[in-house]
């Protein structure tokens, strides 16, 4: 959507002035809405971005307990590389989802105030039912995307107590420890995964109903 990015709204961008970076793009014909619809887009890909991440970083673990024999630092680093793109994955989703509330608390106010503007008591009264009704579907998105955000968090965790044993202890001893722990841990994301599912299909749900 935004493909031509002028000068003017990267300015307001970097500044963090976000009242101005709107009303830049109000210029160009781009409104709150379609930004919130971008934004929810983002952050919807941004999430099964991580569960991928989540999803690859438990089968490196599943290769480190079946390890039988070869270098095991690889092994280590290849795990901690693993978990630093998994905990990387899941900062970006924090960010995206920051950036809806901010995009939607802006839409709703000029939303009211434009509802108050109206001579039409039918105009107002449809209105309000439509701001009403995108503000309920609006927060049960958000209960979602935050639900399956706070599950990243342990999983995290756990991955980066899994990845310290190993980086303390590279040795057969480590390996067999891990090992206990990881069906857990596979519990852990197949709930995350679940969660983020439910999210992705929440976010494609609210997308249908503001481009109605």
């Amino acid at each position: 959507m935004f493909k031509h990015l002028s000068l003017l709204v990267l300015l307001f961008t970097l500044s963090g002035c976000q009242s101005a970076y709107y009303s830049a793009w109000e210029k160009f014909g781009v409104h709150k809405r379609d930004i919130l619809v971008d934004r929810v887009e983002s952050a919807r890909d941004a999430q099964d971005d991580a569960q991928q991440e989540f999803k690859s970083a438990l089968e490196e673990l599943s290769a480190v307990i079946n390890f039988d024999g070869g270098d095991i630092q690889s092994v280590y680093n290849t795990l901690n590389d693993q978990y630093l793109s998994s905990k990387e994955a899941a900062e970006t989703v924090s960010a995206k989802v920051d950036k809806i509330e901010n995009v939607a608390q802006a839409l709703f106010e000029e939303w009211e105030d434009e509802i108050s503007q109206y001579k039409s008591a039918k105009f107002k009264q449809t209105s309000q039912s439509q701001l009403r009704q995108t503000k309920l579907s609006y927060a049960k998105l958000v209960r979602t995307m935050r639900r399956s955000e706070q599950k990243m968090a342990p999983v995290l965790t756990s991955l980066n107590d899994n990845v310290l044993f190993l980086k303390h202890n590279l040795n057969a001893s480590a390996i067999n420890a891990i090992g206990v722990e990881f069906k857990s841990l596979q519990q852990e994301i197949k709930v995350l995964v679940s969660e983020v599912n439910k999210s992705i299909a929440e976010s494609n749900k609210f997308i249908d109903e503001l481009n109605k």
